[in-house]
């Protein structure tokens, strides 16, 4: 089965009045590309948080954020000495500016302006929240892997359907191929016929157009073609994860023969097939970059 780099995940945990919140983006990369974002109280646990992303995500670019969030009347707040001193200064220059007595209760004028109390964040995490943590992380990673499961089924149906476009080309080549040698073989004894007054063994004109037109024969580069459209749907039918950087390399064995298969063909209807081939061959490769 396929998995697709692209995915979503989030999910909550809750303990002794914190609410902690974990969220993981992934988009498709060659290795593991991790960006994380942590609340300071769990900066010694970044390693391990790292290291279970990994291991649940495998690669991709990954954008992963916690955030900490203190129930209500659980939250832990001092007042901002500097805040508050800054604005009694500004209280004190506008009375002197516009002539104004200052207020009388200073303390309850500036409890009641804005930003003078500031949440007191715990230095470090309690097991207890880190199990949270860990409890929201695997929650965000499970959802993020159903995600790209999703999208797999879609890249499977997708790369079926191509494989299927192949396929149904490849199988048009025979009938053409009845016909391709004899008219090689007419057009080189015809171009002979024209060289009047000389002569050649005819023996020896059988056994080069034989090796020739051996040179010519597309027959292994379509048996091979074949095997690798079978074996890119048994990869992509296989268990695990990660099959991504393994069809690529399939992928870009089709293209070999394919190839091959264009060079060798010296007729115009089998080339305009190869043509189309390589047009789905590309649309293939593409989305292989997006498999896991």
């Amino acid at each position: 089965m396929l998995y697709s780099m692209t995915g979503f995940g989030k999910a909550t945990a809750e303990t002794d009045g914190v609410k902690i919140t974990f969220e993981i983006k992934t988009l498709n990369s060659k290795q593991l590309d991790l960006t994380l974002r942590m609340p300071g109280a769990f900066r010694a646990r970044e390693a391990a948080v790292r290291d279970m992303i990994g291991s649940a995500l495998e690669r991709g670019k990954i954008e992963a954020s916690a955030s900490m969030e203190q129930a209500a009347g659980a939250a832990s707040v001092e007042l901002d000495p500097d805040a508050l001193a800054a604005y009694k200064a500004q209280i004190e220059r506008t009375s002197e500016a516009l002539g104004i007595p200052v207020p009388d209760n200073w303390f309850g004028l500036l409890l009641r302006m804005p930003d003078v109390y500031r949440a007191v964040a715990p230095a470090d995490s309690s097991e207890a929240e880190w199990k949270a943590m860990t409890t929201a992380l695997e929650g965000a990673a499970a959802a993020c892997m159903a995600h790209r499961r999703a999208e797999g089924e879609r890249l499977e149906a997708f790369f079926n359907e191509r494989i299927d476009g192949i396929a149904a080309l490849l199988a048009q080549v025979d009938a053409f191929e009845a016909e391709r040698v004899p008219r090689i073989r007419a057009r080189i004894e015809e171009g002979l016929a024209k060289l009047a007054g000389i002569d050649y063994d005819r023996g020896r004109l059988e056994q080069e157009m034989i090796f020739y037109i051996e040179k010519l024969d597309v027959n292994e580069e379509k048996q091979r073609l074949t095997q690798h459209l079978h074996y890119f749907r048994d990869t992509m039918a296989a268990p695990g994860l990660s099959h991504g950087k393994k069809l690529g390399f399939i992928a870009q064995e089709m293209g070999r023969e394919i190839n091959t298969l264009g060079s060798k063909s010296n007729h115009a209807e089998m080339q305009r097939l190869v043509v189309e081939m390589k047009d789905i061959l590309e649309q293939i490769k593409e989305q292989v970059l997006n498999v896991l």
